[in-house]
């Protein structure tokens, strides 16, 4: 075949892209995030929307979401309103999808990987995909499909309504504007760059500074162990976000409450080190082994009389940290608080 005939072809590809299929009307986040998600595949990225709930429309497009009353992955169809209809992400998720999900569940590891330039099946890109799902996904599934974040009989305190739901919702025409559907469809753009701009925002944000962290606490775990063989003692020779991190290596290890870790050494901002108690889980002020009540509020001078530890700067009234001068300190203080 002469190369004069795959020129044509390949403009006739380039004047006809894949169309994507959703309903027309008011929008939602989850169908706005999917349409996103999809133009960040290879095979959706220059695709046009079409918005309609005509049968025979849909038929024409190349994908469907969020409209058809049907979930059949063979014929690119992603629906979740129909009677019936239980998919879940899986791995430990139980809350039902909406079209964002389903989305991001076939095609998010595709997306992950185009944007953080790794291969498909490189762990990374898993537990990133975990990860997204986890923090933002589930959360525009869970509003989408009407299951309460709390228990039903439990009032809030407050209203929030600048959480990325509402501000989609808030791009549609209200009631006294003009509408039509060339400016619903206009309005839908902007929803799902919005969306978009939000997922993005987040998972640059766990790729390039939460997986990092992740990495980085792993091995400290490892290194730490030439200084206090026991695990007790975690000692990090840089700051890093690690208590989430470490709470997660623990439930993967299955690490026995006997060797968990009970107290973290690392530098601080001004030269000096710390000493924090890990806490009970990584959202608790509750510590697994506070420092000693005898040390609480006391600080320089006092602090080292009372330890007998040279360079003492602090112990927090609470005794969840503390701080000395030197990293020999520290790991000093440390120490003499376990055997208390």
């Amino acid at each position: 075949m002469s190369s004069s005939t795959h020129v044509p072809q390949a403009k006739k590809q380039k004047l006809e892209p894949k169309v994507i299929g959703t309903h027309n009307g008011t929008f939602h986040c989850d169908e706005a995030l999917a349409v996103f998600l999809l133009r960040q595949t290879a095979t959706y990225r220059d695709s046009d929307v079409k918005r309609t709930r005509d049968p025979a429309v849909l038929e024409t497009c190349d994908i469907v979401v969020d409209v058809g009353a049907v979930y059949d992955e063979s014929k690119n169809l992603f629906d979740h309103h129909q009677r019936g209809f239980t998919e879940v992400f899986g791995h430990g998720f139980e809350t039902k999808l909406s079209s964002a999900g389903l989305v991001f569940k076939h095609f998010g590891k595709e997306v992950i990987a185009n944007k953080t330039q790794l291969q498909v099946d490189d762990p990374k890109v898993t537990t990133l995909w975990l990860k997204m799902y986890k923090q933002f996904i589930e959360a525009i599934d869970g509003i989408d499909n009407g299951i309460s974040q709390y228990p039903s009989d439990i009032k809030p305190k407050y209203i929030s309504s600048t959480d990325l739901g509402s501000r989609v919702a808030a791009l549609n025409p209200v009631w006294n504007q003009p509408s039509s559907p060339e400016i619903y469809d206009a309005q839908f753009a902007k929803a799902s760059q919005l969306t978009g701009e939000e997922f993005l925002g987040k998972m640059h944000y766990y790729a390039n500074a939460w997986l990092p962290a992740r990495e980085l606490l792993n091995a400290f775990i490892v290194s730490s162990k030439e200084i206090d063989p026991s695990g007790k003692i975690l000692v990090f020779e840089q700051f890093l976000p690690w208590k989430e991190h470490l709470f997660d290596h623990e439930e993967e290890a299955k690490t026995p409450e006997s060797e968990k870790a009970i107290y973290a050494v690392y530098p601080d901002d001004g030269g000096s080190w710390r000493v924090q108690a890990v806490p009970v889980s990584s959202e608790s002020f509750d510590s697994r082994k506070a420092l000693p009540d005898a040390w609480r509020g006391l600080r320089d001078d006092t602090l080292s009389a009372a330890t007998g530890i040279e360079g003492c700067v602090f112990v927090h009234a609470s005794g969840f940290i503390g701080g000395n001068k030197t990293k020999e300190g520290a790991l000093r203080l440390a120490k003499a608080a376990l055997e208390l």
